[in-house]
């Protein structure tokens, strides 16, 4: 076994570029995302309700008339280094803020640690609402908070403002929106009720009653970032499931905005659709949320956009279940309506009994964004994907509460079912037509195909024959983009629900069969690549010089369809986290497994099989494609403070990909083990941030 710490050998030969593969993401154009960034304002007219000061820090104020109007409370604070947990504001039985320390090893919930401090501790800012309904009685304490690293100046004056409208309790420092929830209940005020705040960390404080309606004020430049492997800003902001479309030469991706992997609302996810859009895949627009919440009641499911009547919608659903059950719903009204009329109805939510449930959409005012609320529901499922087929047929893929396709002239009801038990309903299931092919993907683990002049009682399981496409993509969604090519977008679970975004195309063979590659347009740009070997025959390990990389090298059986390698992702001491990627050529499987510095993985299961590759860790893809003879295999590692951990991402013969998160992993090493094969090239090339 050699090891090598430095590219001495490299540097001495001259070598630095000659893999093509690492280069031309270099050379192009980056792909970048243009932030919607802007201040919060709390301006109001009105005066506020009662006031602290350092010189007068306690005071009693009345009630307010209606508690479901609300509050805001204006902090000014100076944050400053402190030795024990601290309450800097309380108002007893309603509220309290604090300073806290907290632990840097510890992401439940918060994911906190995703941003540190320079001595590494994690000192944090929260503010705890407790709450009160007849329905869940349990539902209370409702803590949002940040780690103070995430302000640019943790330590000085801040102007905090905390606001609880009854459909969001939002945290906004300095204008910046850093941390919100979404309540259920509402806060019980005393008669008369004492609040206090602490002069050593705060010199202001006023509350405001009913609460202030903030006013967004946009900035003129706003922050970019790189769109492959996405994450929205913040310590616990995520990409949900996605549902992608292309309309009019813009490509469009809404994703289920995530904080707190699924744990908001009291655990039931409180997730909308938010929006962003490219017509080049170069620069991507962030827009205004598509399907914001506005009731206490909203849980926004996947749905699906769509074209009816020349306007553009997205169509998804309500999970009101969530948080009533479903007598307390629409729900029973609509599917007495389908049992008695044979088809759904169409239900306004002003006039139909019960709180909203089902299917419903939205619609664009300008073919871009600008959505506006329909306010109908028009089917009782509560994951709806709607579709125009290829022969101008309005469908839909029934999911979650119900299954099958059904049929309407509209899509405000009417929706009656052709194939009353496929597809089998599970989550998001989306329908795509790729030449003499139709396709139908499910989810987290379902592909089904037929011949496009089949009835739909001839899908098939591609899974069954483990030849599916599922690389690690969670809810992957499939669109046709100019060109004929197709493109897939998705999310990476990191440490529960929601994750990065993941965008790849897809490659079409002629006997139906699709592979995947890296999509040029959003591949990662790179600096300038290091040649590590022209040649590796035998175990070998080198320093990465960087967490974040990406890796090339060519591999040449000895025999064609023989033999095996590992690369092995290895922190800087020992093999704890770290991963190994193996490709065996006899039975064209690559996988990923836990990483050992002395011998090979153990095998590992397939979907097809019963593992699970949506869960983003240790699984194998079977009957890989295009590895008879010599090919090339780039590999992106991707490290992140947030994630808390890294993301590998292998490209094998570009016609297969596979994604695995190693938790708590720092690449610093990469070990290369090979038998019956020798790899060439072998480049590494920092990526660029």
């Amino acid at each position: 076994m050699k090891t090598h710490h430095h590219f001495i050998k490299a540097i001495a030969l001259g070598i630095l570029a000659t893999c093509p593969l690492v280069q031309a993401a270099e050379d192009s154009k980056p792909s970048v995302l243009e932030l919607r960034t802007s201040s919060w304002l709390f301006n109001s007219a009105q005066a506020a309700h009662s006031t602290l000061t350092a010189q007068a820090p306690q005071a009693e104020f009345a009630a307010p008339a209606n508690t479901n109007d609300g509050f805001t409370i204006k902090l000014t604070a100076d944050l400053k280094k402190f030795d024990a947990d601290k309450t800097i504001l309380d108002v007893p039985g309603v509220l309290s803020v604090r300073l806290r320390k907290h632990s840097p090893s510890d992401r439940n919930r918060q994911n906190y640690p995703a941003f540190k401090m320079p001595d590494g501790s994690v000192p944090v800012l929260e503010a705890n609402l407790t709450l009160h309904s007849a329905e869940h009685p349990k539902w209370q304490g409702m803590t949002i908070g940040i780690p103070l690293a995430l302000l640019k100046q943790p330590e000085g004056k801040h102007d905090i403002v905390l606001n609880f409208s009854g459909v969001r309790w939002t945290m906004v420092v300095d204008g910046q929106l850093l941390d919100n929830d979404f309540p259920f209940g509402y806060p019980t005020w005393a008669e008369k009720n004492t609040w206090k705040l602490d002069a050593e960390f705060v010199s202001k404080a006023e509350i405001f009653l009913p609460a202030i309606k903030p006013e967004e004020k946009l900035a003129k430049t706003g922050e970019t970032a790189p769109v492959q492997y996405w994450t929205p800003h913040g310590h616990n902001n995520w990409v949900g499931d996605v549902v992608a479309f292309f309309h009019q030469g813009r490509y469009h991706v809404f994703y289920l905005f995530d904080r707190r992997h699924h744990a908001s609302k009291f655990g039931q996810g409180a997730h909308y659709f938010e929006h962003i859009s490219t017509t080049d895949f170069k620069t991507w627009t962030e827009h205004e949320a598509a399907t914001p919440l506005e009731e206490q009641w909203e849980c926004i499911g996947t749905g699906a956009p769509f074209v009816f009547k020349d306007k553009f919608c997205i169509g998804y659903g309500l999970h009101t279940t969530r948080v009533y059950p479903q007598e307390k719903t629409s729900l029973p009204a609509q599917w007495e309506y389908l049992k008695k009329n044979g088809v759904t109805g169409e239900f306004k939510f002003e006039i139909t009994p019960g709180f909203p449930a089902g299917s419903t959409y939205a619609i664009s005012g300008d073919g871009v964004s600008s959505f506006k609320k329909s306010r109908l529901a028009f089917h009782p499922c509560e994951n709806p994907s709607v579709y125009t087929d290829p022969n101008g047929k309005l469908r839909l893929l029934a999911n979650f509460h119900s299954k099958g396709i059904w049929e309407s002239e509209s899509v405000n009801g009417g929706w009656r079912c052709t194939s009353p038990e496929f597809p089998p309903g599970g989550d998001c299931t989306f329908f795509f037509r790729w030449g003499k092919f139709d396709y139908i993907i499910g989810g987290f683990k379902d592909l089904w195909s037929k011949p496009a002049d089949a009835p739909d009682s001839k899908y098939e399981s591609v899974v069954a024959k483990g030849l599916d496409f599922y690389d690690g993509s969670n809810v992957p969604a499939i669109t046709e983009i100019n060109g004929g090519r197709f493109v897939m977008a998705a999310w990476i679970p990191i440490r529960g629900w929601g994750g990065p975004l993941l965008i790849r195309e897809l490659i079409q063979f002629n006997d139906g069969r699709i592979g995947s590659k890296w999509m040029k347009e959003v591949t990662p740009q790179t600096g300038t690549p290091k040649t590590l070997a022209t040649s590796l025959t035998e175990t070998t390990t080198y320093p990465t010089g960087g967490a974040s990389f990406m890796l090339s090298f060519d591999v040449h059986p000895t025999e064609a369809g023989k033999g095996r390698f590992g690369v092995v992702f290895l922190p800087e001491a020992d093999e704890r986290a770290s991963g190994e990627l193996q490709i065996r050529l006899n039975d064209k499987r690559a996988q990923f497994a836990p990483g050992s510095l002395s011998v090979f993985a153990f095998p590992q299961k397939s979907l097809r099989e019963g593992n699970m590759p949506h869960a983003v860790r240790n699984y194998s893809i079977e009957n890989l494609i295009g590895v008879d003879g010599s090919f090339t295999v780039r590999v992106i590692v991707k490290n992140s403070e947030k994630m808390g951990g890294a993301l590998v991402d292998a490209e094998i013969a570009g016609q297969r990909t596979m994604m695995s998160y190693r938790e708590e992993l720092t690449v610093k090493k990469i070990l290369f083990r090979m038998e019956g094969v020798e790899l060439k090239n072998v480049q590494i090339a920092p990526l660029k941030e």
